[in-house]
């Protein structure tokens, strides 16, 4: 398998700027997962890669070496495609060997390439059958084979199993994530879906608008959000987002909302005083009752039962909470309840960039450096 690198790829239909100045490295035999909202450019740079489509600026390498130059079929990369592009007329044995009998190789090795792909992919007893006989995950699995029995340097896969029912899509998905495992193949892997992309990648890259916001594991996608997009995008439901100002007062640092207040541990200061952020909390990281560090009031607005859990919508300082509960909590509507959570799960953004609050134990009141941004250190 390979190694690829993008380097500064451009890429505009008319006005419309698709890919704007992309820089990627995929490791070899890994799987990346490119995760936006439709219309942020991934599938573009996955038939950019392919040789589909050409940028028009920047450089693709696999290997090391440059691939621009050469055409789809010598860039020696499989492609799935989320529509399976099989041929109807034919068996599913010769779906599996058309490529290779289109290379012309030797009768024998297609014979021992379709029986091994038929294997791993657990479809032996399907391979006399056609297309319109096969269940949509029997055609999925087909798609992949006739992909994997080339044996590429690279494989891409564009939202592959969009098409299947959301039970089989979790089925698929892992039988998906154990075949990489198994084979030790590059992968570049396009979804809209976050969950998909959180539970098949090694490396998950989020795109909008043409760039990417932001690259990383899923821990750190999750845990270290870069900006307020990537914090929104992530996380179902999404991170809550509440405007207010940090402010070192003489009874320390604090984060004021209308007429709410929050007290943060003393010793920390943003630099800079009075500073005017958006305070991230995740639903899950919101507990009720007084057992964490940050206490506060909100009155309970909707309760949705989801069966294994429970969504609470509350009202906090006239913003909108979501808050995650367990199944057997009863709060009543218009119950004012006491909710809590730590520093650490606390999330601060300014400009709309991540950004850490630091020690500092003679905290300045009016001090000229800005907030200072580290996107990728934890609290």
């Amino acid at each position: 398998m390979a190694k690829l690198e993008l380097t500064d790829l451009h890429k505009n239909f008319g006005k419309t700027k698709a890919l704007d100045g992309v820089n990627l490295k995929v490791a070899d035999q890994s799987l990346c997962v490119l995760l936006g909202p439709s219309g942020c450019g991934k599938s573009t740079l996955l038939y950019i890669v392919a040789g589909l489509t050409s940028q028009d600026q920047g450089q693709i390498k696999l290997e090391g070496n440059p691939i621009d130059h050469l055409s789809p079929r010598e860039r020696d990369i499989a492609m799935v495609f989320q529509n399976y592009a099989l041929y109807p007329h034919m068996t599913v044995a010769q779906n599996l060997s058309f490529g290779l009998a289109m290379r012309k190789e030797p009768k024998k090795v297609i014979q021992s390439r379709v029986s091994e792909t038929a294997e791993l992919l657990g479809i032996t007893d399907l391979l006399g059958r056609r297309p319109g006989q096969l269940s949509g995950g029997q055609r999925q699995r087909v798609a992949m084979g006739r992909a994997l029995v080339r044996r590429p340097k690279l494989f891409l896969l564009d939202e592959p199993l969009s098409n299947l029912d959301a039970r089989l899509r979790a089925q698929v998905r892992l039988e998906l994530k154990s075949l990489h495992k198994r084979l030790g193949a590059t992968m570049v892997y396009v979804t809209h879906d976050q969950v998909e992309a959180m539970t098949l990648g090694d490396q998950v890259v989020v795109m909008e608008n043409g760039k990417i916001r932001q690259t990383g594991s899923p821990a750190e996608i999750y845990n270290q959000p870069a900006d307020t997009f990537v914090a929104g995008f992530i996380g179902s439901p999404a991170m809550n987002l509440i405007p207010g100002r940090l402010e070192n007062t003489p009874k320390g640092l604090v984060f004021s909302c209308r007429r709410e207040e929050i007290s943060l541990p003393k010793g920390l200061s943003p630099r800079k005083s009075p500073l005017d952020i958006l305070l991230g909390i995740r639903p899950e990281d919101l507990h009720l009752g007084h057992g964490k560090e940050i206490k506060l009031k909100a009155d309970l607005r909707l309760l949705s039962d989801l069966g294994p859990e429970k969504l609470l919508q509350l009202d906090w300082a006239g913003h909108e909470l979501t808050m995650r509960a367990d199944k057997k909590a009863l709060p009543a509507q218009d119950e004012t309840l006491s909710v809590s959570l730590d520093f650490e799960q606390l999330h601060f953004f300014k400009d709309e960039r991540r950004f850490e609050l630091t020690a500092d134990k003679q905290p300045s009141q009016t001090g000229k450096e800005d907030a200072e941004r580290h996107p990728h250190q934890q609290h």
